[in-house]
């Protein structure tokens, strides 16, 4: 039995792209509420990634970036008068929002430490459990169409450098979670890229993901070879620990394959809510051990002498939990691998970071996405978004802030493109 790859292609590597201007309708940025700050732990200080941060009462939100930041901006007619932030093992907290928003803040959270002596622990059959919550995802989970609107970005480093830098406001549709995904779309509105120049640094390769990964990594309603009924055998099930997120108590249950197969299996953990069962959070990684097969499910293009030597693969998706459902919050994946080409002696090591977040959500929408507008498996974002960089250029839409890191990139990239 041979799974199937669990990612569409393409994300686009590196190399030369034409331009293909997209529309860039403005909207409307006044009277925008805006927070801004870090968010750190309150017993160290340590900055916290990927916190979810909302406007209460709304489907407006954003995360922190690696670096702890964020920015989130709230439009007039969303009446919320608070945000939440919400992180795994966390206590929750809730800020009441300024009239006039609140910039360059710093936000702590407290650690949520679970005391087991407190918690009624009954014997718990992990794969069982893991059954329970895909038996239980019409219930759990959105019942009805939505369009939601997201921030994707996507990475390439070549050893430390940024060499490609590729983002875009997307709208994705989502039929209900009763239905499989064949008719959900996602749809590039504006986007901007930024590539390095340098004949060096171009690496014409094409590997799987891309902004469709939006609708494929939603493992609950698309489970393919890990969550899937067929596939569950393959795998064993060890409940870990009991965490907290959004300050609800949730089974951490590890899985791991049982079998070597003709391909790949993954090995991570699956965060389940212990009350409605759902499943909140999933962090996963490619089993690496055959190197080969790994290349074949990832790699969909590359230059003939090119040697392609993957070493890492890991994913991260997230589900939000409001109004007594769950609903599709973030994904994170981060390819690493090595290139060389034949008859060279050195190699070199790359790194390529895509990550999506879902911001807001307009449930039972009047239209879909046409077919001829939706952004297609095969199509390659940079090849599609402008050359560009406006400080300006996302308006009010609310987006990932960058990280120091990939701030200086800009700046530097921007510099040997004029």
């Amino acid at each position: 039995m041979k799974p199937r790859p669990f990612f569409p292609t393409v994300l686009l590597l590196l190399g030369a792209c034409c331009m293909y201007p997209t529309e860039t309708l403005a909207q409307e940025s006044e009277n925008l509420i805006v927070i801004s700050g870090v968010v750190k732990d309150a017993r160290n200080k340590r900055t916290l990634e990927y916190v979810n941060v909302t406007a209460a009462g709304s489907n407006v939100g954003t995360i922190t970036n690696s670096d702890g930041a964020f920015t989130l901006k709230i439009r007039p007619d969303i009446q919320s008068q608070s945000i939440e932030f919400s992180h795994l093992g966390y206590q929750s907290r809730t800020v009441t929002i300024p009239a006039r928003g609140k910039q360059d803040q710093v936000f702590l959270l407290t650690p949520n430490s679970v005391v087991l002596k407190e918690v009624v622990v009954s014997p718990v059959d992990p794969r069982k459990l893991v059954e329970q919550a895909m038996q239980k995802k019409v219930t759990n989970y959105n019942d009805c169409s939505a369009m939601h609107t997201g921030f994707y970005r996507e990475t390439a480093q070549k050893r430390r450098k940024y060499i490609s830098i590729s983002e875009a406001i997307v709208d994705v549709y989502k039929t209900p979670y009763t239905e499989d995904i064949s008719k959900d779309r996602v749809r590039v509105f504006k986007g901007r890229r930024l590539l390095s120049p340098r004949l060096s640094d171009t690496l014409a390769i094409k590997l799987v993901g891309g902004p469709t990964q939006a609708l494929v990594m939603d493992m609950v309603k698309n489970p393919d070879v890990l969550l899937s009924h067929e596939y569950m055998p393959f795998y064993e099930y060890i409940l870990a620990d009991y965490v907290t997120i959004d300050d609800r108590l949730h089974y951490a249950i590890r899985f791991a394959p049982r079998a070597r197969l003709e391909d790949p299996l993954y090995e991570g953990t699956l965060y389940i809510d212990t009350e409605s069962v759902a499943i909140t959070r999933c962090e996963f990684n490619l089993d690496m051990r055959d190197k080969k097969k790994v290349t074949q499910m990832i790699l969909r293009s590359k230059p003939p002498g090119l040697v392609f030597k993957p070493s890492h693969l890991s994913y991260l998706v997230t589900y939000r939990q409001a109004e007594g459902k769950t609903y599709l919050n973030y994904m994170r994946t981060e390819i690493k691998f090595r290139c060389d080409w034949k008859k060279k002696l050195l190699s070199t090591s790359y790194t390529v970071l895509s990550e999506v977040v879902l911001t807001d959500r307009e449930d039972n929408p009047l239209a879909t996405i046409p077919a001829r507008e939706s952004f297609r498996m095969h199509h390659v974002l940079s090849d599609r978004v402008m050359d560009f960089y406006d400080e300006n250029f996302w308006e009010d839409y609310n987006i990932i802030e960058p990280t120091e890191s990939l701030e200086s990139a800009v700046k530097r990239l921007k510099k040997v493109n004029l």
